[in-house]
């Protein structure tokens, strides 16, 4: 199977970069599914059902979030109906929507997509480890499914780190999200599970993290409430990973990084 991850969309610029360039991505990579990190997507907060709608169409599969989930109001009540957009698993039981989601390709092959959110330096959700444990323990890669990819929407790199090793065989690929930054410590683990610390974000990059250079300076400086973050508005460059698995045993074959545009040096798979 051929997996196309995209890391946080921010803002307009953002999201029109992916919209413009995924359906051919789609072609030329002949991909098999596409998950993307939306939380940030409307206005750098939360996702709303009409950019949903636009990320569908342009061939996104899944829709990922993290924990500015809610920060969309109209998302609540959209969210059940729209089971390809997933948020936090450890979320607490009885919050809207589900943390996973199995998809099934035109030839039968199913794939599930996993969303999970750390706790250093995060909200205090609950056992990201134990509700991945709990969830793998119904689908297992190779058997129910043919592929599982996790989202770990982190800040800490450490928790990201142990969270890799720990689910190393039992997932296809583990890959973060959160810091906007894309690491370079992309590979396969001992096991055969594709992992990397942080996808990195499809936004501008002459920003800090997405948003305005300026007000986000001055926050830092004078330490006080300022004016309202932006996502900035220059050339997006959109960031992720590539991994294509084997469908017998759900583990990574081999994996790149993917960044298009903008400021990043620029990387296309050529497998």
């Amino acid at each position: 199977m051929r997996i196309l991850f995209l890391g946080d969309v921010v803002g307009r610029v953002g999201r029109e970069a992916v919209i413009s360039r995924l359906p051919d991505l789609r072609r030329t990579l002949a991909l098999d599914l596409v998950v993307v990190n939306a939380e940030n997507a409307s206005h750098g907060f939360g996702l709303s059902p009409q950019i949903a709608t636009e990320l569908f169409e342009a061939g996104a599969d899944v829709l990922t979030l993290g924990n500015h989930a809610w920060d969309r109001k109209d998302l609540i009540g959209h969210i059940d109906a729209t089971p390809r957009i997933i948020r936090p698993l450890n979320f607490p039981p009885g919050t809207p929507g589900n943390g996973s989601v199995v998809v099934s390709l035109v030839d039968g092959r199913k794939a599930l997509v996993v969303n999970v959110m750390g706790r250093l330096f995060m909200d205090p959700l609950d056992d990201p480890f134990r509700a991945v444990t709990d969830l793998l323990a119904r689908q297992r890669l190779g058997a129910t499914v043919q592929a599982i990819i996790i989202d770990l929407h982190a800040e800490a790199t450490s928790e990201k780190w142990a969270f890799g090793h720990a689910f190393d065989g039992s997932a296809s690929l583990i890959v973060g999200t959160h810091t906007h930054t894309p690491t370079a410590d992309h590979r396969i683990l001992p096991r055969g599970t594709a992992y990397q610390t942080d996808a990195g974000m499809c936004g501008d990059y002459d920003s800090v993290i997405g948003m305005r250079k300026e007000a986000a300076i001055a926050r830092f400086i004078r330490k006080m409430p300022g004016e309202r973050l932006q996502p900035a508005e220059g050339e997006a460059s959109i960031a992720g990973m590539m991994v294509e698995t084997d469908d017998t045993t759900g583990l990574a074959r081999r994996m790149a990084p993917l960044r298009q545009g903008g400021h990043l040096s620029q990387t296309l798979p050529d497998f």
